[in-house]
């Protein structure tokens, strides 16, 4: 493990556009914030192929400990959580960037114990999240009341599970695809609602079941996704903010969330036995 004076070992699981960009930053300028990269795990090892040097392709994802990372951070799919993340937390922090996992109760609750028991933390990226940290203090104040995020893309930015946007044509507009808890939603799109799912930690008294959340669909979002957060407090108080993330056709990811989660890397430096919201 790094010490005060040395590099804090980084592995990186996924190596989709998030786990590229997190790569090629680490290689790039990592040096320069005190970070190297011990490993690259992606699901499709041949993808690796030509693209990383062979000493950090890491095979076999169950010998990550080999590696001797001080950080891991997952960036490809919830189920990698579920499988290995108290693996990864009995060994080194973790900085969990599918958070929709944690709307399981059952695990979410593990991690945490075994974030404490090892007195690794569990790092929790704001990723497209506005005012996260606000959110966090509001409610450990106890003056957080409800909270809701409403987030609109265009239907082929979408991956959702089951029939919801199975079909669709350019030029329909708009209309809602689900709206309700983010515990409902986490599972019906585990790879778009990681935002909700941050800010569902932030809210820890409300938790997955108390904050709600709306996915809309909309053929006019053509170069941008959408992300509205509604806070209530005591005695009136609000918050209501729109954040407007460029994208691309297709892409699950806003441009401007890339360069969000190497800021959140870069915090990740031990936080003591807890979930951390960075």
């Amino acid at each position: 493990m790094a010490t005060s004076t040395s590099s804090l070992r980084i592995g990186v699981v996924g190596y989709g556009h998030l786990g590229q960009y997190l790569v090629e930053r680490i290689l790039k300028d990592g040096a320069a914030f005190g970070l190297t990269l011990a490993f690259v795990w992606n699901r499709k090892s041949e993808k690796l192929k030509g693209l990383i040097d062979d000493e950090l392709i890491l095979g076999d994802l169950s010998s990550f400990a080999d590696r001797q990372c001080d950080v891991i951070v997952e960036v490809c799919h919830p189920q990698v959580v579920k499988e290995f993340g108290l693996h990864f937390l009995s060994q080194s922090h973790f900085m969990v960037g599918s958070p929709s996992a944690l709307s399981d109760p059952d695990l979410n609750q593990k991690l945490r114990q075994a974030a404490q028991l090892h007195g690794r933390t569990l790092y929790v990226p704001s990723g497209a999240l506005w005012g996260g940290q606000d959110i966090q203090r509001l409610n450990d104040s106890g003056a957080l009341k409800a909270l809701f995020i409403r987030m609109s893309k265009h239907p082929s930015c979408f991956r959702l599970t089951g029939d919801v946007l199975s079909d669709w044509t350019e030029g329909e507009g708009r209309h809602v695809l689900f709206r309700g808890s983010v515990a409902e939603l986490c599972p019906l799109a585990p790879n778009n609602v990681n935002t909700m799912a941050a800010a569902a930690v932030a809210a820890g008294t409300l938790g997955f079941t108390g904050v709600q959340g709306e996915i809309v669909s909309d053929t006019a979002l053509s170069d941008y996704h959408v992300v509205e957060v509604e806070v209530t407090g005591q005695n009136g108080f609000s918050v209501h903010t729109v954040r407007r993330n460029p994208a691309r056709l297709g892409a699950v990811t806003g441009s401007a969330t890339y360069n969000s989660f190497w800021n959140s890397l870069l915090v990740c430096k031990g936080h003591g036995g807890r979930v951390y919201l960075c």
